[in-house]
Protein backbone atom coordinates (compact mmCIF):
# COMPACT_ATOMS: atom_id res chain seq x y z
CA UNK A 1 0.00 0.00 0.00
CA UNK A 2 3.09 2.36 0.14
CA UNK A 3 3.91 2.60 -2.96
CA UNK A 4 0.03 3.24 -3.84
CA UNK A 5 -0.50 5.65 -1.06
CA UNK A 6 2.63 7.01 -3.10
CA UNK A 7 0.93 7.46 -6.20
CA UNK A 8 -1.91 9.02 -4.68
CA UNK A 9 0.06 11.57 -3.07
CA UNK A 10 1.23 12.73 -6.30
CA UNK A 11 -1.85 13.06 -8.38
CA UNK A 12 -3.20 14.51 -5.07
CA UNK A 13 -0.55 17.43 -5.31
CA UNK A 14 -1.13 17.55 -9.58
CA UNK A 15 -4.94 18.23 -8.90
CA UNK A 16 -5.75 19.08 -5.83
CA UNK A 17 -8.90 21.21 -5.97
CA UNK A 18 -10.27 19.01 -8.41
CA UNK A 19 -9.91 16.11 -6.44
CA UNK A 20 -11.45 17.67 -3.05
CA UNK A 21 -14.08 19.31 -5.27
CA UNK A 22 -15.22 16.05 -6.71
CA UNK A 23 -14.39 14.16 -3.06
CA UNK A 24 -17.37 16.73 -1.30
CA UNK A 25 -19.86 15.90 -4.04
CA UNK A 26 -19.22 12.01 -3.82
CA UNK A 27 -19.99 12.56 -0.09
CA UNK A 28 -22.44 14.73 -0.96
CA UNK A 29 -24.13 11.64 -3.25
CA UNK A 30 -23.77 9.53 -0.48
CA UNK A 31 -25.21 11.35 1.86
CA UNK A 32 -28.26 12.19 -0.54
CA UNK A 33 -28.81 8.73 -0.88
CA UNK A 34 -29.25 8.26 2.22
CA UNK A 35 -31.40 11.32 3.31
CA UNK A 36 -33.54 10.39 0.44
CA UNK A 37 -34.29 6.27 1.54
CA UNK A 38 -34.41 7.67 5.14
CA UNK A 39 -36.94 10.18 4.48
CA UNK A 40 -38.89 8.48 2.11
CA UNK A 41 -38.96 5.18 4.84
CA UNK A 42 -40.36 7.59 7.36
CA UNK A 43 -42.85 9.01 5.14
CA UNK A 44 -44.16 6.04 3.92
CA UNK A 45 -44.26 4.62 7.36
CA UNK A 46 -45.52 8.06 8.76
CA UNK A 47 -48.42 8.76 5.87
CA UNK A 48 -49.41 4.65 6.42
CA UNK A 49 -49.80 5.43 9.97
CA UNK A 50 -51.85 9.08 9.87
CA UNK A 51 -53.97 7.20 7.57
CA UNK A 52 -54.05 4.07 10.05
CA UNK A 53 -55.52 6.82 12.60
CA UNK A 54 -57.92 8.17 10.55
CA UNK A 55 -55.47 11.96 10.42
CA UNK A 56 -54.77 11.38 6.29
CA UNK A 57 -56.63 14.50 5.20
CA UNK A 58 -54.49 16.63 7.56
CA UNK A 59 -51.24 15.01 7.28
CA UNK A 60 -48.54 17.00 5.12
CA UNK A 61 -47.49 15.02 2.29
CA UNK A 62 -46.16 17.86 -0.15
CA UNK A 63 -43.04 19.67 1.93
CA UNK A 64 -41.88 15.49 2.56
CA UNK A 65 -42.79 15.16 -1.03
CA UNK A 66 -40.58 17.99 -2.44
CA UNK A 67 -37.73 16.84 -0.10
CA UNK A 68 -37.42 13.78 -1.72
CA UNK A 69 -37.47 15.57 -4.96
CA UNK A 70 -34.95 17.70 -4.21
CA UNK A 71 -32.30 15.00 -2.92
CA UNK A 72 -33.25 13.13 -6.18
CA UNK A 73 -32.45 15.99 -8.46
CA UNK A 74 -29.70 16.81 -6.01
CA UNK A 75 -28.11 13.65 -5.66
CA UNK A 76 -27.87 12.96 -10.05
CA UNK A 77 -25.93 16.54 -10.42
CA UNK A 78 -23.88 15.39 -7.26
CA UNK A 79 -22.99 12.67 -9.08
CA UNK A 80 -22.87 13.93 -12.28
CA UNK A 81 -20.34 16.77 -11.09
CA UNK A 82 -18.35 14.08 -8.96
CA UNK A 83 -17.81 11.87 -12.23
CA UNK A 84 -17.00 15.19 -14.35
CA UNK A 85 -14.54 16.30 -11.67
CA UNK A 86 -12.81 13.71 -10.46
CA UNK A 87 -12.16 11.45 -14.06
CA UNK A 88 -10.96 14.62 -15.44
CA UNK A 89 -8.70 15.18 -12.56
CA UNK A 90 -7.21 11.78 -12.87
CA UNK A 91 -6.80 11.65 -16.37
CA UNK A 92 -4.16 15.03 -15.98
CA UNK A 93 -2.73 14.15 -13.12
CA UNK A 94 -2.26 10.48 -15.02
CA UNK A 95 -1.37 12.78 -17.73
CA UNK A 96 1.77 14.68 -15.93
CA UNK A 97 2.87 11.40 -14.35
CA UNK A 98 3.67 10.18 -17.91
CA UNK A 99 5.33 13.14 -18.94
CA UNK A 100 7.43 12.52 -15.69
CA UNK A 101 8.16 9.14 -16.82
CA UNK A 102 9.12 9.95 -20.50
CA UNK A 103 11.30 13.04 -19.09
CA UNK A 104 12.83 9.52 -16.32
CA UNK A 105 13.50 7.64 -19.44
CA UNK A 106 15.36 10.15 -21.40
CA UNK A 107 17.30 11.68 -18.40
CA UNK A 108 18.16 8.00 -17.70
CA UNK A 109 21.99 7.31 -17.59
CA UNK A 110 23.44 6.19 -21.06
CA UNK A 111 24.37 2.39 -19.61
CA UNK A 112 20.57 2.04 -18.51
CA UNK A 113 18.96 3.66 -22.01
CA UNK A 114 21.07 1.04 -23.89
CA UNK A 115 20.04 -1.89 -22.19
CA UNK A 116 16.08 -0.43 -22.20
CA UNK A 117 13.87 -1.74 -24.47
CA UNK A 118 11.20 -0.39 -26.56
CA UNK A 119 8.38 -2.47 -25.20
CA UNK A 120 9.36 -1.90 -21.75
CA UNK A 121 9.50 2.13 -22.39
CA UNK A 122 6.07 1.78 -23.87
CA UNK A 123 4.40 -0.13 -20.65
CA UNK A 124 6.26 2.04 -18.25
CA UNK A 125 4.54 5.22 -20.60
CA UNK A 126 1.15 3.42 -21.05
CA UNK A 127 0.52 0.59 -19.66
CA UNK A 128 1.80 1.18 -15.80
CA UNK A 129 0.10 4.39 -15.72
CA UNK A 130 -3.28 3.11 -17.46
CA UNK A 131 -3.18 0.55 -14.31
CA UNK A 132 -3.16 4.18 -11.78
CA UNK A 133 -6.36 5.35 -12.54
CA UNK A 134 -8.24 2.78 -10.26
CA UNK A 135 -5.95 4.53 -7.01
CA UNK A 136 -8.10 7.27 -6.82
CA UNK A 137 -11.32 6.87 -8.06
CA UNK A 138 -12.12 3.25 -6.88
CA UNK A 139 -9.97 2.82 -4.00
CA UNK A 140 -9.10 6.43 -1.90
CA UNK A 141 -11.59 8.90 -2.54
CA UNK A 142 -14.58 6.14 -2.05
CA UNK A 143 -13.12 5.11 1.14
CA UNK A 144 -12.45 8.60 2.56
CA UNK A 145 -15.97 9.49 1.07
CA UNK A 146 -17.57 6.34 2.79
CA UNK A 147 -16.24 6.60 6.25
CA UNK A 148 -17.17 10.26 5.82
CA UNK A 149 -20.76 9.07 4.92
CA UNK A 150 -20.62 6.47 7.66
CA UNK A 151 -19.73 8.92 10.17
CA UNK A 152 -22.38 11.61 9.42
CA UNK A 153 -25.08 8.71 9.33
CA UNK A 154 -24.50 7.51 12.57
CA UNK A 155 -24.42 11.02 13.78
CA UNK A 156 -28.14 11.61 12.55
CA UNK A 157 -29.35 7.90 13.49
CA UNK A 158 -28.26 8.52 16.83
CA UNK A 159 -29.72 11.85 17.28
CA UNK A 160 -32.77 10.95 15.14
CA UNK A 161 -33.75 7.03 16.25
CA UNK A 162 -31.21 5.35 19.02
CA UNK A 163 -27.72 5.23 19.64
CA UNK A 164 -28.25 1.61 19.89
CA UNK A 165 -29.63 1.54 15.84
CA UNK A 166 -26.57 3.83 14.78
CA UNK A 167 -24.29 2.19 16.43
CA UNK A 168 -25.37 -1.52 15.12
CA UNK A 169 -25.72 0.18 11.70
CA UNK A 170 -22.37 1.69 11.20
CA UNK A 171 -21.06 -0.78 13.52
CA UNK A 172 -21.85 -3.42 11.21
CA UNK A 173 -20.58 -1.99 8.04
CA UNK A 174 -17.37 -0.82 8.80
CA UNK A 175 -16.30 -3.96 10.54
CA UNK A 176 -17.83 -6.40 8.61
CA UNK A 177 -16.98 -4.36 5.12
CA UNK A 178 -13.74 -4.16 6.63
CA UNK A 179 -13.49 -8.02 7.25
CA UNK A 180 -14.81 -8.92 3.88
CA UNK A 181 -12.66 -6.54 1.38
CA UNK A 182 -9.44 -7.10 3.64
CA UNK A 183 -10.19 -10.84 2.51
CA UNK A 184 -10.69 -10.54 -0.74
CA UNK A 185 -8.09 -8.15 -1.40
CA UNK A 186 -5.31 -10.74 0.27
CA UNK A 187 -6.80 -13.18 -2.00
CA UNK A 188 -6.53 -11.62 -4.89
CA UNK A 189 -3.39 -9.75 -4.25
CA UNK A 190 -1.27 -12.51 -5.77
CA UNK A 191 -3.74 -13.53 -9.17
CA UNK A 192 -4.47 -9.18 -10.09
CA UNK A 193 -0.66 -8.63 -9.69
CA UNK A 194 0.34 -11.99 -12.35
CA UNK A 195 -2.53 -10.45 -14.54
CA UNK A 196 -0.91 -6.78 -14.36
CA UNK A 197 2.38 -8.70 -15.22
CA UNK A 198 1.21 -11.08 -17.73
CA UNK A 199 -0.21 -8.50 -19.63
CA UNK A 200 2.89 -6.43 -19.46
CA UNK A 201 4.67 -9.65 -20.88
CA UNK A 202 2.12 -9.64 -23.35
CA UNK A 203 2.40 -6.65 -24.73
CA UNK A 204 6.00 -6.59 -24.87
CA UNK A 205 6.89 -10.14 -26.79
CA UNK A 206 3.50 -8.96 -28.96
CA UNK A 207 5.68 -5.74 -29.82
CA UNK A 208 9.11 -7.89 -30.62
CA UNK A 209 7.22 -10.41 -32.45
CA UNK A 210 6.43 -7.79 -34.60
CA UNK A 211 9.15 -6.34 -35.40
CA UNK A 212 10.99 -9.48 -35.42
CA UNK A 213 8.88 -11.50 -37.88
CA UNK A 214 11.04 -11.06 -40.50
CA UNK A 215 13.89 -12.94 -38.76
CA UNK A 216 11.66 -15.56 -36.86
CA UNK A 217 10.09 -16.38 -40.38
CA UNK A 218 13.17 -17.19 -41.65
CA UNK A 219 14.46 -19.64 -38.92
CA UNK A 220 11.18 -20.76 -38.78
CA UNK A 221 10.06 -19.47 -35.39
CA UNK A 222 7.16 -17.13 -36.02
CA UNK A 223 4.80 -19.49 -35.03
CA UNK A 224 6.18 -20.93 -32.09
CA UNK A 225 6.56 -16.99 -31.01
CA UNK A 226 2.79 -16.58 -31.75
CA UNK A 227 2.07 -19.32 -29.29
CA UNK A 228 4.16 -18.31 -26.88
CA UNK A 229 2.51 -14.89 -26.72
CA UNK A 230 -0.79 -16.58 -27.09
CA UNK A 231 0.35 -18.91 -23.77
CA UNK A 232 1.23 -15.60 -22.15
CA UNK A 233 -2.67 -14.27 -22.61
CA UNK A 234 -4.10 -17.54 -21.78
CA UNK A 235 -1.96 -17.18 -18.53
CA UNK A 236 -3.36 -13.25 -18.29
CA UNK A 237 -7.02 -14.26 -18.64
CA UNK A 238 -6.60 -17.43 -16.20
CA UNK A 239 -5.13 -14.34 -13.59
CA UNK A 240 -8.19 -12.36 -14.56
CA UNK A 241 -11.06 -15.08 -14.29
CA UNK A 242 -9.48 -15.87 -10.45
CA UNK A 243 -9.77 -12.41 -9.91
CA UNK A 244 -13.27 -11.93 -11.16
CA UNK A 245 -14.79 -14.69 -9.14
CA UNK A 246 -13.03 -13.05 -6.00
CA UNK A 247 -14.73 -10.00 -6.79
CA UNK A 248 -17.93 -12.28 -6.91
CA UNK A 249 -17.94 -13.78 -3.51
CA UNK A 250 -16.79 -10.73 -1.73
CA UNK A 251 -20.04 -9.02 -4.09
CA UNK A 252 -21.97 -12.13 -2.21
CA UNK A 253 -20.71 -11.22 1.05
CA UNK A 254 -21.24 -7.93 1.28
CA UNK A 255 -24.68 -8.49 0.30
CA UNK A 256 -25.09 -10.95 2.96
CA UNK A 257 -23.50 -8.78 5.12
CA UNK A 258 -26.17 -5.67 3.99
CA UNK A 259 -29.19 -8.05 4.74
CA UNK A 260 -27.54 -8.82 8.25
CA UNK A 261 -27.12 -4.97 9.12
CA UNK A 262 -30.96 -4.21 7.83
CA UNK A 263 -32.59 -7.00 9.61
CA UNK A 264 -30.65 -6.18 12.79
CA UNK A 265 -31.52 -2.32 12.10
CA UNK A 266 -35.16 -3.52 11.11
CA UNK A 267 -35.77 -5.43 14.56
CA UNK A 268 -34.21 -2.99 16.52
CA UNK A 269 -36.46 -0.45 15.54
CA UNK A 270 -39.14 -2.78 15.82
CA UNK A 271 -38.04 -3.54 19.71
CA UNK A 272 -38.02 -0.03 20.38
CA UNK A 273 -40.92 1.60 18.72
CA UNK A 274 -42.95 -1.60 21.22
CA UNK A 275 -41.24 -0.41 23.82
CA UNK A 276 -42.14 3.56 22.84
CA UNK A 277 -39.05 4.54 22.83
CA UNK A 278 -39.52 5.78 19.28
CA UNK A 279 -42.77 6.04 16.48
CA UNK A 280 -42.58 3.48 13.72
CA UNK A 281 -42.12 5.70 11.24
CA UNK A 282 -38.78 6.72 12.92
CA UNK A 283 -37.73 3.19 12.97
CA UNK A 284 -38.41 3.23 9.42
CA UNK A 285 -35.36 5.50 8.94
CA UNK A 286 -33.18 3.16 10.38
CA UNK A 287 -33.58 0.23 8.52
CA UNK A 288 -33.59 2.27 5.05
CA UNK A 289 -30.67 4.20 5.96
CA UNK A 290 -29.15 0.87 6.35
CA UNK A 291 -30.33 0.07 3.04
CA UNK A 292 -28.87 2.77 1.11
CA UNK A 293 -25.61 2.62 3.40
CA UNK A 294 -24.60 -0.27 1.35
CA UNK A 295 -23.54 1.99 -1.52
CA UNK A 296 -20.95 3.18 0.90
CA UNK A 297 -19.23 -0.82 0.81
CA UNK A 298 -19.92 -2.18 -2.35
CA UNK A 299 -17.89 -0.63 -5.26
CA UNK A 300 -15.16 -1.06 -3.16
CA UNK A 301 -15.12 -4.76 -4.13
CA UNK A 302 -13.68 -3.92 -7.53
CA UNK A 303 -10.95 -1.84 -5.90
CA UNK A 304 -9.62 -4.44 -3.67
CA UNK A 305 -9.60 -7.36 -6.44
CA UNK A 306 -7.58 -4.93 -8.16
CA UNK A 307 -5.29 -4.13 -5.80
CA UNK A 308 -2.32 -6.00 -6.90
CA UNK A 309 -2.37 -4.71 -10.51
CA UNK A 310 -2.57 -1.27 -9.30
CA UNK A 311 0.25 -2.18 -6.34
CA UNK A 312 2.72 -3.77 -9.15
CA UNK A 313 1.71 -0.65 -11.22
CA UNK A 314 2.05 1.69 -8.59
CA UNK A 315 5.61 0.22 -7.09
CA UNK A 316 7.51 -0.14 -10.87
CA UNK A 317 6.49 3.81 -11.55
CA UNK A 318 7.66 4.98 -7.98
CA UNK A 319 10.75 3.57 -9.22
CA UNK A 320 11.33 4.61 -11.92
CA UNK A 321 10.28 8.25 -11.01
CA UNK A 322 12.61 7.65 -7.91
CA UNK A 323 15.55 6.38 -9.94
CA UNK A 324 15.47 9.20 -12.64
CA UNK A 325 17.79 11.83 -11.09
CA UNK A 326 18.93 14.50 -13.44
CA UNK A 327 22.72 15.70 -13.12
CA UNK A 328 22.97 19.71 -12.70
CA UNK A 329 25.07 21.15 -15.16
CA UNK A 330 26.15 24.87 -15.31
CA UNK A 331 25.30 27.88 -17.71
CA UNK A 332 27.86 28.79 -19.14
CA UNK A 333 29.40 28.12 -23.23
CA UNK A 334 32.59 28.18 -24.68
CA UNK A 335 33.41 29.78 -28.27
CA UNK A 336 35.90 26.92 -28.73
CA UNK A 337 35.08 23.00 -28.67
CA UNK A 338 38.35 21.11 -28.94
CA UNK A 339 38.89 17.89 -26.98
CA UNK A 340 41.44 17.93 -23.63
CA UNK A 341 41.06 14.85 -21.85
CA UNK A 342 43.90 14.05 -19.04
CA UNK A 343 44.35 10.87 -16.83
CA UNK A 344 40.82 9.56 -17.50
CA UNK A 345 39.56 6.30 -15.59
CA UNK A 346 36.21 5.15 -15.93
CA UNK A 347 34.77 1.54 -14.83
CA UNK A 348 31.44 -0.06 -14.68
CA UNK A 349 29.63 -0.91 -11.96
CA UNK A 350 30.76 -4.21 -10.52
CA UNK A 351 33.46 -4.27 -12.77
CA UNK A 352 37.17 -6.41 -11.95
CA UNK A 353 39.27 -4.27 -13.91
CA UNK A 354 38.51 -0.43 -15.73
CA UNK A 355 37.20 -0.16 -19.46
CA UNK A 356 39.89 2.90 -19.24
CA UNK A 357 42.78 3.75 -16.74
CA UNK A 358 44.56 7.01 -17.14
CA UNK A 359 43.67 7.62 -20.59
CA UNK A 360 44.90 10.70 -22.22
CA UNK A 361 44.38 12.22 -25.79
CA UNK A 362 43.98 16.46 -27.39
CA UNK A 363 41.64 16.66 -30.32
CA UNK A 364 42.19 20.58 -31.55
CA UNK A 365 40.32 22.41 -34.07
CA UNK A 366 41.13 21.50 -37.47
CA UNK A 367 42.45 17.99 -36.75
CA UNK A 368 41.11 14.77 -36.86
CA UNK A 369 42.17 11.95 -34.65
CA UNK A 370 41.54 8.22 -34.71
CA UNK A 371 41.09 6.04 -31.55
CA UNK A 372 41.92 2.38 -32.39
CA UNK A 373 41.86 -0.64 -30.51
CA UNK A 374 40.44 -4.27 -30.13
CA UNK A 375 36.88 -4.55 -29.12
CA UNK A 376 36.47 -4.18 -25.68
CA UNK A 377 39.32 -1.57 -25.29
CA UNK A 378 36.73 1.79 -24.67
CA UNK A 379 36.85 3.15 -27.97
CA UNK A 380 33.04 3.81 -27.58
CA UNK A 381 32.83 4.19 -23.52
CA UNK A 382 35.34 7.14 -24.14
CA UNK A 383 33.17 8.89 -26.55
CA UNK A 384 30.21 8.76 -24.42
CA UNK A 385 32.28 10.13 -21.79
CA UNK A 386 33.56 13.08 -24.43
CA UNK A 387 29.80 13.67 -25.18
CA UNK A 388 28.97 13.75 -21.82
CA UNK A 389 26.96 10.93 -21.34
CA UNK A 390 28.69 8.96 -18.83
CA UNK A 391 30.76 10.24 -15.97
CA UNK A 392 34.51 9.55 -15.52
CA UNK A 393 35.23 8.06 -12.26
CA UNK A 394 38.75 10.14 -12.16
CA UNK A 395 40.60 12.62 -14.44
CA UNK A 396 39.42 15.67 -16.41
CA UNK A 397 37.65 16.43 -19.45
CA UNK A 398 37.66 19.83 -21.19
CA UNK A 399 35.84 21.22 -23.63
CA UNK A 400 36.51 24.45 -25.57
CA UNK A 401 37.32 26.38 -22.25
CA UNK A 402 35.30 24.71 -19.97
CA UNK A 403 35.32 21.07 -17.91
CA UNK A 404 32.11 19.30 -19.27
CA UNK A 405 30.04 20.16 -16.18
CA UNK A 406 30.37 23.43 -16.29
CA UNK A 407 28.49 23.69 -20.10
CA UNK A 408 25.37 24.68 -20.22
CA UNK A 409 23.69 21.31 -21.56
CA UNK A 410 21.94 23.68 -24.48
CA UNK A 411 25.40 25.05 -25.54
CA UNK A 412 27.05 22.15 -25.32
CA UNK A 413 24.67 20.21 -27.53
CA UNK A 414 24.94 22.62 -29.42
CA UNK A 415 28.88 22.64 -29.65
CA UNK A 416 28.90 18.82 -29.61
CA UNK A 417 27.16 15.80 -31.90
CA UNK A 418 28.27 12.66 -31.40
CA UNK A 419 27.04 10.10 -33.91
CA UNK A 420 26.98 6.16 -32.07
CA UNK A 421 27.93 2.71 -33.64
CA UNK A 422 23.78 2.29 -33.46
CA UNK A 423 22.01 5.19 -34.80
CA UNK A 424 18.23 5.03 -35.31
CA UNK A 425 16.34 6.51 -38.12
CA UNK A 426 12.17 6.98 -37.60
CA UNK A 427 9.70 5.95 -39.99
CA UNK A 428 9.01 9.29 -42.23
CA UNK A 429 10.81 10.91 -45.34
CA UNK A 430 14.54 11.44 -46.02
CA UNK A 431 13.65 15.25 -45.11
CA UNK A 432 12.15 14.37 -41.62
CA UNK A 433 14.39 12.30 -41.05
CA UNK A 434 17.25 15.14 -41.63
CA UNK A 435 15.04 17.91 -40.28
CA UNK A 436 15.36 15.97 -36.40
CA UNK A 437 18.94 17.78 -36.03
CA UNK A 438 17.47 21.29 -37.66
CA UNK A 439 13.83 21.47 -37.72
CA UNK A 440 14.52 24.94 -39.57
CA UNK A 441 17.10 23.87 -42.63
CA UNK A 442 16.03 24.75 -46.06
CA UNK A 443 15.78 22.35 -48.90
CA UNK A 444 19.23 23.59 -49.93
CA UNK A 445 20.61 22.55 -46.65
CA UNK A 446 19.60 19.49 -47.26
CA UNK A 447 20.73 18.46 -50.45
CA UNK A 448 24.38 19.98 -49.39
CA UNK A 449 25.03 17.72 -46.61
CA UNK A 450 23.63 14.77 -48.72
CA UNK A 451 25.93 15.99 -51.18
CA UNK A 452 28.65 15.89 -48.31
CA UNK A 453 27.92 11.95 -47.58
CA UNK A 454 27.47 10.96 -51.13
CA UNK A 455 24.13 9.94 -51.13
CA UNK A 456 22.36 13.08 -53.08
CA UNK A 457 22.64 10.77 -56.15
CA UNK A 458 20.90 7.94 -54.36
CA UNK A 459 17.92 9.89 -52.93
CA UNK A 460 17.40 11.96 -56.23
CA UNK A 461 16.76 8.85 -58.21
CA UNK A 462 14.16 7.22 -55.58
CA UNK A 463 12.28 10.34 -55.22
CA UNK A 464 13.89 12.90 -53.29
CA UNK A 465 13.40 13.91 -50.07
CA UNK A 466 9.92 13.25 -49.88
CA UNK A 467 10.17 9.73 -50.26
CA UNK A 468 9.54 7.79 -47.56
CA UNK A 469 11.34 5.89 -45.05
CA UNK A 470 9.97 2.86 -42.85
CA UNK A 471 10.86 2.10 -39.17
CA UNK A 472 14.66 1.95 -38.28
CA UNK A 473 15.71 3.45 -42.30
CA UNK A 474 13.76 0.50 -43.94
CA UNK A 475 13.92 1.35 -47.62
CA UNK A 476 17.64 2.38 -47.91
CA UNK A 477 20.42 0.34 -47.32
CA UNK A 478 22.98 -0.27 -44.62
CA UNK A 479 25.19 1.52 -45.53
CA UNK A 480 22.81 4.35 -47.19
CA UNK A 481 21.02 4.54 -43.92
CA UNK A 482 24.79 5.08 -42.71
CA UNK A 483 25.59 8.34 -44.24
CA UNK A 484 21.95 9.33 -43.74
CA UNK A 485 22.99 9.73 -40.03
CA UNK A 486 26.26 11.29 -40.99
CA UNK A 487 24.48 13.66 -43.19
CA UNK A 488 22.18 14.35 -39.75
CA UNK A 489 24.88 15.38 -37.71
CA UNK A 490 26.27 17.77 -40.42
CA UNK A 491 23.34 19.64 -40.19
CA UNK A 492 24.18 20.73 -37.00
CA UNK A 493 27.55 22.52 -38.12
CA UNK A 494 29.31 20.74 -34.56
CA UNK A 495 32.49 22.10 -33.35
CA UNK A 496 33.42 18.48 -31.99
CA UNK A 497 31.96 16.02 -34.07
CA UNK A 498 32.68 12.44 -32.72
CA UNK A 499 31.45 9.38 -34.92
CA UNK A 500 31.80 5.77 -33.56
CA UNK A 501 32.68 3.96 -37.12
CA UNK A 502 31.40 6.25 -38.92
CA UNK A 503 32.23 4.17 -42.43
CA UNK A 504 30.94 0.88 -41.03
CA UNK A 505 28.46 -0.66 -44.05
CA UNK A 506 30.58 1.33 -47.05
CA UNK A 507 33.09 0.28 -49.63
CA UNK A 508 36.29 1.78 -48.96
CA UNK A 509 36.29 3.91 -52.31
CA UNK A 510 33.10 5.58 -50.84
CA UNK A 511 34.06 5.68 -47.09
CA UNK A 512 36.61 7.53 -48.51
CA UNK A 513 34.85 9.85 -50.08
CA UNK A 514 32.46 10.87 -47.20
CA UNK A 515 35.37 11.10 -44.65
CA UNK A 516 36.58 14.15 -47.03
CA UNK A 517 33.16 15.41 -47.29
CA UNK A 518 32.61 15.79 -43.96
CA UNK A 519 36.12 17.30 -43.42
CA UNK A 520 34.93 19.65 -46.21
CA UNK A 521 31.91 20.38 -44.88
CA UNK A 522 33.44 21.26 -41.21
CA UNK A 523 36.81 22.24 -42.46
CA UNK A 524 37.51 23.83 -39.26
CA UNK A 525 35.51 21.09 -36.52
CA UNK A 526 37.48 18.80 -34.18
CA UNK A 527 36.87 16.05 -35.32
CA UNK A 528 37.18 12.29 -33.18
CA UNK A 529 36.40 9.08 -34.21
CA UNK A 530 36.39 5.70 -33.02
CA UNK A 531 37.78 3.04 -35.57
CA UNK A 532 38.28 -0.14 -36.93
CA UNK A 533 38.64 -0.03 -40.54
CA UNK A 534 42.58 1.15 -42.57
CA UNK A 535 40.38 3.60 -44.43
CA UNK A 536 39.57 5.98 -41.49
CA UNK A 537 43.08 5.63 -39.49
CA UNK A 538 44.69 6.30 -43.04
CA UNK A 539 42.21 9.35 -43.46
CA UNK A 540 43.19 10.77 -39.80
CA UNK A 541 45.51 13.48 -38.91
CA UNK A 542 46.85 11.56 -36.03
CA UNK A 543 45.88 7.99 -34.47
CA UNK A 544 45.44 6.92 -30.95
CA UNK A 545 45.90 3.14 -29.84
CA UNK A 546 43.69 2.62 -26.58
CA UNK A 547 45.69 -0.63 -25.98
CA UNK A 548 49.46 0.50 -26.21
CA UNK A 549 48.74 4.56 -26.03
CA UNK A 550 51.06 4.87 -28.85
CA UNK A 551 50.30 7.93 -31.73
CA UNK A 552 51.58 8.28 -35.03
CA UNK A 553 50.62 10.98 -37.92
CA UNK A 554 48.87 10.38 -40.34
CA UNK A 555 48.16 11.91 -43.53
CA UNK A 556 44.90 12.54 -45.41
CA UNK A 557 44.37 10.25 -48.71
CA UNK A 558 42.58 11.67 -51.90
CA UNK A 559 39.38 9.19 -52.85
CA UNK A 560 40.23 6.88 -55.72
CA UNK A 561 37.84 7.27 -59.23
CA UNK A 562 34.97 5.76 -58.62
CA UNK A 563 33.52 3.08 -61.82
Amino acid sequence: MTAVWRIFRMILADQRTALLRGAALSLAVLLAGIALLGLSGWFITAAAAAGLAGMGAVFDVFRPAAIVRFLALGRTAARYGERLLTHDATLKALTSIRVRLLRATASAPHDVLVRLRGPQALNRLMADVDALDGVPLRLILPVAAGLLAQASAFAALWWLVDLSVAAWITGGFVLGSAVVLAVAGRLAAHPSGREEEAAQAFRSRFIDMIRARADLAVYGRLAHQGETVLAIDAKRQRDRGRVNRIERRAGLALSLLGTIVAAGALGLGMVLAEAGSITPALAAIGFFASLALMETVAPLRRAMADLGRMTVAARRVGENLAAAGVEGFGDAHSDRADLRIANVTFRRANAARPVLDRISLSVTAGESVAITGPSGSGKSTLLLLAARLLKPDSGSMVVGTLPLRDWSETEFRKAVTLVPQRSVLMAGTVGDALRLAHPAASQDDLWRVLEAVALAPVIRARGGLEVRLGPNGSGLSGGEARRLVLARALLRRPKLLMLDEPTEGLDEATALTVLNGLRAYLPTAAILTASHRLTETVWADRVVALDQRVTQGRQPLQPEPRA
